[in-house]
């Protein structure tokens, strides 16, 4: 299986939404035409890893049956040279992710942490896949209704050290594993703040970080934007600073101007081989 390297970080993971009621581009993906051509800009402007969703995970949305989540899921993968191109699924369901995985994605990116679907954890073990640890409270359907924590940070890397054991303990290799505090998931904008400010304690626990927090309520509380379509410039904002909080990957819907936040950063900054900025 293809393997994810950290040389040059962050990785830049383009978002691929082929559902029709996704927070930002539902619905824009669903004909195979506009598919093609969406997974062709993605390619052209650089990004690292392809991410498909099947399924919707903004607040209130409601479950999609597996068979059309995959239905969803293939069409997509089927346009994707797999061989050339390092391909993330983003389910929680066992069955979607094996598929996936058998038609050449690399990576499941699961935002229930492998709690949703007990037969997840062996999937992701026989394949050998990447596994991203997604941090959320509740489920999309809830997860916003007065979400409460006493510590924020210190919970979810508590969740996070629990699900690491359990991922180890059923055969999962530890440089197969991601950690996602998920921004946005069961979260109010004041720990959104909170898990931003403190990317370093995660950091701590030694594995890869992934943040995904394009065009989300976050960056409309931060600058006044209400519409999605007008939150690119904090979205960006948001991606220099993690930048320079050596995040591992960064999932967003624009990658051509990430990719010049990136360039330009590294004429400023140096990344060395242990991972720090020097």
């Amino acid at each position: 299986m293809k393997t994810l390297t950290f040389d040059q970080k962050p990785l830049l993971m383009g978002i691929l939404n082929v559902t029709p009621d996704s927070f930002y581009d539902g619905g824009r993906y669903v004909e195979t035409g506009n598919l093609m051509e969406r997974i062709t800009e993605l390619i052209k402007e650089g990004a690292d890893i392809i991410d498909i969703g099947g399924e919707s995970s903004r607040p209130g949305a409601e479950p999609v049956p597996a068979e059309e989540e995959l239905r969803r899921v293939k069409s997509a993968l089927s346009l994707i040279d797999t061989d050339k191109y390092s391909v993330s699924v983003d389910t929680y369901k066992a069955r979607v992710a094996e598929e996936a995985l058998k038609n050449g994605a690399i990576i499941i990116n699961d935002i229930s942490g492998m709690r949703f679907d007990s037969d997840m954890v062996h999937v992701v073990k026989e394949f050998e896949s990447y596994i991203v640890i997604m941090h959320m409270k509740g489920t999309p359907r809830d997860m916003q209704k007065n979400p409460e924590y006493k510590n924020v940070v210190r919970e979810i890397k508590e969740f996070f050290e629990e699900r690491i054991d359990f991922a180890l303990s059923h055969g999962i290799k530890k440089d197969r594993i991601i950690l996602d505090p998920g921004i946005g998931f069961g979260k109010r904008p004041e720990h959104n703040i909170e898990i931003l400010l403190h990317i370093d304690e995660f950091k701590k626990l030694g594995y890869p970080v992934l943040i995904g927090h394009s065009r989300k309520s976050i960056i409309g509380y931060l600058t006044g934007r209400e519409n999605p379509e007008d939150r690119l410039w904090g979205t960006l904002a948001i991606s220099s600073y993690l930048v320079m909080k050596n995040v591992d990957i960064i999932r967003v819907h624009d990658i051509a101007p990430h990719r010049d936040i990136l360039n330009s950063l590294r004429i400023f900054i140096n990344i060395d081989n242990s991972g720090k900025i020097t």
